[in-house]
């Protein structure tokens, strides 16, 4: 006589899923698609916002223009920065501009696989950095194929002292950043004496 589990996996056998596929989808893969999807969200909406905002700022604020939001803390002022992060490497000639564009390509896809790899066993707050990382990344590297620079605007500053103009974009893999080094430091177990 046949056991119930017997007729159970016969029927799943017949709709042509194996029990390995259903076992997954019961588990992680079902949470795993939807941090996916999560990312995904949050990394377009990033794109969209930075892409915009750098939209209205090349159309009304031309080059040598500042903009005071918050006077002598910030403001909006037009940069085209062919370096990397933070004005890094600005004064690179043209050639190796391309190499830079062609290392965040590559940064892109390691940060790809790293997401792939981290994101079955991903927190909510794994989900929202890597999210943040990926649109930043992706906003930036539109910048670099469009312009052969990316676009900054934000102007944070003291008195003489500015801190290299940013953009969303840059915000985003900031915020990422921060996160996931939170995540990483609480990960850790403390070091306490014995």
């Amino acid at each position: 006589m046949r056991t119930v589990l017997e007729i159970q996996r016969a029927r799943r056998r017949v709709s042509g899923v194996p029990d390995a596929v259903r076992a997954l989808h019961a588990g992680g893969a079902a949470a795993h698609g939807h941090a996916l999807k999560a990312i995904v969200g949050l990394a377009g909406v990033i794109v969209v916002v930075d892409q915009l905002t750098k939209r209205v700022v090349l159309d009304h604020l031309p080059p040598g223009r500042r903009i005071e939001l918050i006077d002598g803390f910030l403001a909006f002022a037009l940069v085209k920065n062919p370096g990397l992060a933070f004005g890094l490497l600005a004064d690179l000639p043209t050639a190796w501009r391309w190499v830079a564009a062609a290392l965040s390509i590559v940064a892109l896809l390691v940060l790809v696989r790293v997401a792939l790899r981290v994101v079955p066993t991903a927190s909510w707050l794994d989900v929202v950095a890597i999210g943040l990382i990926f649109g930043g990344a992706v906003g930036n590297l539109i910048d670099r194929a469009r312009f052969g620079a990316v676009v900054d605007f934000i102007d944070v500053y003291y008195r003489d002292y500015h801190w290299p103009a940013f953009n969303v974009a840059d915000s985003g893999i900031t915020i990422g950043v921060v996160l996931l080094a939170l995540r990483l430091v609480a990960r850790e177990p403390s070091a306490q004496p014995r």
